[in-house]
């Protein structure tokens, strides 16, 4: 009998636990198009595999009237489920509880379940939705803050790390969303700023909205602080799902093979992609997707630095990453931003065991005051250095303009490429005909009776002797030069003669990356 009654008592506190903030909190959660925690949760786990932890905890607080104050689980929902069958640790900030406020308690269930993560060797799914620090509690939840963002740096590179940012992250609780490997935004749903407009009105002077300040579009577009960016919640759990089925579950294992596809080779033609005039810009995504099983392309920070592409597709089953200059945006130039973009995730793919293939078709680095004086040098370094020590296969493919230091940093043989091919349409050389010529050839030009005529035929005459993939490829900086037709079927062997390639470490604690 004292079983069942003790029986009872549980499922009663269970019940009163699970309400959360109560039904009028979760009522005004709705009205503006949010799920609660608990759904959320429930939404991107495989159906009935979520097993919730440290239900019963509660706030230990005692100021300011605390001591009175009931928060069921201390504002967050913490535990395990699976994803295509494997397992996750997961957590969610519940805004109906104090507006989801961090205090102690609050960062040690977030903590001990992101220690569970690096025990367990598998992801850690955050899912911000908070009114920030718990003022009540004072230094403790700065300290709660603390301890999160000395997991996320401990956990970085050993098991892959998202936020989901569904409700408001503002003050220090943005830094632990910033230290981890991709964050996830929702239109009109996500807000991010170190400063509310508040403040910024206050001290400043000026008036922003919150969307305008740290809206999901503003972090998608022009911060790159956000990788996805979706319309609506459930697009955003699909979104992570998908995520999931390209990358490792830690530093230790690979990516989960998946049945073999063709791509679809009547949607994205190879042969007809690049166009005839070497000036006219195309599309770089839609070779990736004539190269990729089911033509299947997932880009990372797709709205961000669109002159380069990143993101993932699979070649016989397996993830690849790529790293791909855009024709459509900038000529494809590399520049502050691009470089940035370029070169964290490839440190990302480095550290998970995820092979990268380079699609190369760029002028250089974009010239220019703004760059110069915003640190072009040192953000364009980060992708000489990333490639640099990235020890995974490095497969690189010159498709078009190959020019200057530009050549170089997207994984030339110099920066220790395992194999470099080229198409016939490849360009390499110190920089682009037309500029080569008027520099080498300026007296001629200068002095013939049709500069212009004198010009063309100087250009034509540099494009011939250096403007092609030849002159490289007799130094064997060029490994192949391939058709077009050719290019998935080279790949797949590189990748295949290189799955177990081997790089001695070097005896030092780590380098010193231009930061």
């Amino acid at each position: 009998m004292a079983l069942k009654q003790k029986t009872i008592d549980l499922k009663m506190r269970m019940k009163d636990a699970l309400k959360g903030g109560g039904s009028k909190a979760i009522e005004k959660q709705k009205a503006i198009g949010k799920l609660t925690a608990r759904e959320r949760i429930l939404a991107i786990l495989d159906p009935k595999s979520f097993h919730e932890y440290d239900l019963f905890v509660e706030h230990a607080a005692k100021d300011f009237d605390m001591d009175k104050k009931y928060l069921p689980g201390d504002g967050v929902i913490t535990g395990t489920g699976t994803i295509m069958s494997k397992p996750v640790c997961i957590y969610a900030q519940d805004f109906t509880v104090a507006g989801g406020s961090l205090g102690w308690m609050h960062a040690k269930k977030i903590t001990k379940i992101m220690d569970h993560a690096m025990k367990l060797k598998v992801p850690i799914i955050g899912i911000n939705d908070s009114g920030g620090a718990r003022i009540q509690e004072g230094v403790n939840s700065l300290a709660g803050y603390g301890e999160i963002f000395y997991r996320n740096t401990k956990a970085s590179g050993m098991i892959p790390q998202i936020s989901v940012i569904l409700g408001p992250c503002a003050g220090g609780a943005v830094y632990s969303p910033a230290l981890t490997d991709f964050v996830f935004v929702v239109d009109n749903i996500s807000k991010m700023f170190i400063t509310g407009p508040e403040v910024i009105k206050t001290v400043l002077g000026e008036e922003i909205s919150m969307e305008k300040l740290g809206g999901a579009k503003v972090h998608a577009e022009t911060t790159g602080n956000a990788h996805f960016y979706a319309e609506s919640e459930q697009e955003c759990f699909d979104q992570i799902k998908q995520l999931i089925s390209f990358i490792p579950w830690n530093n230790k294992r690979k990516a989960m093979s998946f049945p073999k596809k063709q791509p679809k080779s009547k949607a994205y033609n190879i042969e007809s992609i690049i166009p005839t005039d070497p000036s006219t810009p195309y599309d770089v995504r839609d070779v990736i997707k004539a190269i990729s099983d089911d033509s299947e392309f997932l880009e990372v920070q797709e709205l961000f630095a669109a002159n380069i592409v990143i993101g993932y597709a699979r070649l016989q089953g397996e993830t690849v990453a790529f790293v791909a200059n855009q024709p459509l945006v900038l000529a494809g130039v590399l520049d502050v931003d691009s470089s940035d973009k370029a070169a964290r995730f490839i440190r990302y793919c480095d550290s998970f065991n995820i092979p990268i293939v380079t699609l190369v078709d760029l002028p250089g680095y974009l010239p220019g005051i703004d760059q110069e004086h915003a640190g072009v040098i040192r953000h364009g370094a980060k992708v000489l250095y990333a490639y640099s020590e990235a020890t995974v296969p490095k497969i690189t493919l010159i498709l078009r303009k190959a020019y200057g230091g530009g050549y170089i940093a997207m994984c030339s043989h110099h920066l220790r490429a395992d194999f470099v091919m080229a198409w016939p349409t490849a360009e390499i050389a110190v920089m682009g005909p037309e500029g080569a010529a008027n520099i080498i050839f300026r007296k001629e030009i200068a002095t013939a009776e049709n500069p212009d005529e004198m010009r063309k035929q100087k250009v034509d005459e540099y494009r011939t002797k250096f403007a092609n993939p030849y002159v490289a490829a007799a130094y064997g900086y060029i490994d192949a030069v391939i058709e077009p037709f050719e290019t998935r079927k080279k790949l797949i062997h590189a990748l295949e003669i290189s799955a177990n390639k081997t790089e001695e470490a070097l005896d030092k604690k780590h380098g010193v990356p231009p930061f």
